[in-house]
């Protein structure tokens, strides 16, 4: 049942009567994870909550939120509940409740809502946070997130993704439960977070079974729902926000190697993005010299040769990595896929700092253009940092500082600041699209 389900005619109660039915103590029924959301597209969206016994499942949602006029319902008895809301508007605000037929215990005021991404290839600000290796469940973990809070203020959050090593130390779901769902609560009941897969995540197994908490938790689209090739599974998979295409690829478990299955999907994916602006995200960075060194850890080694050529070669914007605790960020790149020894001068297509401030933004034309330059940032410490030599060549900005990025993402200009754990803005920097020079005819 989609969008259009109205709750007219289901006999479920709606409007004052959620709130009595909320609160009914002899039916005990308690929400004990989310509700969060998953897959956010320009017309649909997945909610996932779990419940402290097996009940049916029930989502009512509208644009206020004290109209919740529709309604999807799963009559199968379950403890982890996964509804999909189809046939939604682009670009609106949805207030929701979620619960079963009994009750609904979470849900129906200003603080359960979501935002649904404007369509395809159309542009409005969008702003993202980032973070990386965050589920240490330290206090840093905590300053780090109110340090964006205060920093975003009122204004959505329109997704945030998370670079891997989401839940220290083995990826348990316990460990989720402690350092993902306590923590960002208030940010996963109204926008979508976009997770990659760490080595902590799989507690170091290159081969981890299909019951491993990170595939049971999250509910990534792999068949293409929300925009991109379709991967088929979990590891690896593409997504649009109106012109921004993401791709979250798997640096832990799929070979790296030419002519692997993710290399392949890869390049079908990027081959058929029209968006205007392309960011990748994984969790072993091609470039770091902090707590990890991307000239010997081999996870690191192979992304780098085998599919920084493909994004540069499509005109990928933005490459994100964790795994190594610092903050670092690299000039306007290109061509650069040996160790750092090899990096020349005629690979930073722009050595500036890319601030607006003091050389100017970095300029790209508009569209995917072919090896234009990428920009590279390890977000490693939103969790703990921690020390390492900090002198990779490629580096404009390099610092051993717990913190996180902003993304804020228009028609023709990225902007991006580090803001560490008391809310100082570390680093700063712009990339700007500029349209092609026009053609001159014959004179």
């Amino acid at each position: 049942m989609g969008a259009g389900l109205a709750l007219a005619g289901t006999g479920l109660a709606s409007g004052a009567g959620l709130a009595a039915l909320s609160g009914c103590a002899l039916l005990g029924t308690r929400i004990t994870r989310g509700p969060y959301l998953q897959s956010g597209s320009d017309s649909g969206i997945v909610l996932r909550w779990r419940s402290s016994r097996p009940t049916d499942s029930l989502v009512r949602f509208g644009t206020t939120p004290d109209a919740l006029t529709h309604a999807v319902h799963s009559a199968a008895l379950t403890t982890e509940h996964q509804v999909a809301l189809t046939g939604l508007k682009p670009d609106t605000l949805y207030h929701y409740a979620v619960g079963s037929s009994e009750a609904m215990p979470a849900g129906g005021d200003a603080a359960h809502h979501f935002i649904t991404s404007p369509p395809a290839g159309i542009a409005r600000p969008t702003r993202i946070w980032v973070i990386g290796d965050a589920g240490t469940g330290t206090a840093q973990q905590r300053a780090v997130r109110d340090a964006y809070l205060r920093f975003n203020g009122s204004g959505p959050t329109h997704l945030w993704l998370q670079l891997g090593d989401n839940a220290y130390d083995r990826g348990t779901d316990a460990e989720h439960q402690e350092r993902v769902f306590d923590v960002y609560a208030d940010l996963l009941r109204r926008s979508v977070t976009w997770p990659t897969l760490g080595n902590h995540d799989t507690a170091d197994s290159t081969s981890p079974p299909d019951a491993l908490p990170y595939f049971q938790i999250f509910s990534p689209p792999i068949d293409g729902r929300c925009g991109g090739v379709p991967s088929g599974q979990k590891l690896y998979y593409a997504f649009d926000a109106g012109d921004i295409h993401f791709v979250c690829l798997d640096s832990m478990v799929s070979s790296r190697q030419p002519g692997s299955p993710m290399l392949k999907w890869l390049e079908a994916d990027l081959a058929a993005n029209r968006c205007s602006w392309t960011v990748a995200f994984w969790h072993h960075p091609p470039y770091t010299k902090g707590a990890i060194d991307s000239d010997t850890e081999t996870n690191a080694t192979e992304m780098r040769r085998h599919v920084l050529p493909l994004l540069e070669q499509h005109g990928v914007d933005l490459v994100l990595g964790g795994h190594s605790h610092v903050y670092e960020r690299s000039v306007l790149l290109d061509g650069h896929y040996g160790d750092s020894a090899t990096l020349t001068d005629a690979m930073r297509l722009d050595a500036g700092s890319g601030r607006p401030q003091e050389s100017g933004p970095y300029r790209k034309p508009a569209g995917r253009v072919p090896h234009a330059g990428t920009v590279y940032v390890v977000v490693g410490a939103s969790g703990e940092p921690l020390k390492g030599p900090l002198n990779h060549p490629a580096m404009a900005v390099s610092a051993s500082v717990a913190g996180s990025l902003v993304l804020d993402v228009d028609a023709r200009r990225l902007e991006a600041r580090c803001l560490t754990e008391t809310g100082a803005v570390l680093d700063q920097f712009a990339i700007v699209k500029e349209p092609l020079p026009a053609a001159v005819g014959p004179g």
